[in-house]
């Protein structure tokens, strides 16, 4: 149940930020426009749940954010909301209520057929101007595929997929292992989990 009619665009930051605290599904802000968040299915659900569970265990000194936490890429006058976001010592925000994060270091995206080409086009281009960021990561859920974008020290980004046993060292200094990330995942055209 929304509380209030869709706003009349385009909007302000401040203007989207005040109408998205009454909404009760989140919204994706961008250049005084707003976009509505696709829901989740399980598997959507499992794999963010497995990952944070996984990360939160191994990220000493970071803090693992759901999908609850706003991000603000003033740079690309953006609010979103991404499945996983980490921060490594201080967090930094844009507003005083601590609502939309400005510094994590490794967002991380579960792709879902409406959403992946944003996810790999536009939306990675409008993270890519957090100064912060320093890794991206792509978790499929129609197969078992897991990709890194890395940043080096000249702003240049690299790709790196996990090795043949199925782990793939973060920047972070953790190791993804994906028969941790999807397990309890089976595909609909196997029938099998990924891993065996």
């Amino acid at each position: 149940r929304n509380h209030g009619r869709a706003p009349r665009l385009p909007l302000t930051p401040e203007e989207y930020l005040d109408w998205e605290s009454r909404q009760d599904e989140k919204h994706e802000f961008h250049s005084g426009e707003v976009f509505a968040m696709a829901g989740g299915t399980e598997t959507h659900s499992l794999l963010i749940t497995n990952t944070l569970a996984f990360l939160k265990t191994r990220l000493r000194g970071c803090k693992v954010h759901s999908e609850a936490m706003r991000v603000h890429v003033e740079e690309a006058d953006l609010f979103t909301y991404p499945d996983l976001s980490v921060v490594c010592g201080e967090a930094t925000f844009s507003d005083e209520a601590r609502t939309n994060l400005t510094n994590p270091v490794l967002i991380i995206e579960v792709l879902s057929p409406s959403t992946e080409l944003y996810d790999r086009g536009q939306k990675f281009r409008f993270y890519r101007r957090l100064p912060s960021l320093r890794e991206y990561v792509l978790i499929a859920q129609e197969r078992p595929s897991i990709e890194a974008f890395r940043r080096d020290e000249r702003d240049r980004w690299t790709l790196y997929e996990p090795d043949a046993a199925g782990v793939l060292p973060l920047a972070l200094g953790a190791d993804l292992v994906m028969s941790e990330i999807y397990e309890g995942i089976t595909f609909p055209e196997t029938g099998t989990h990924p891993m065996g």
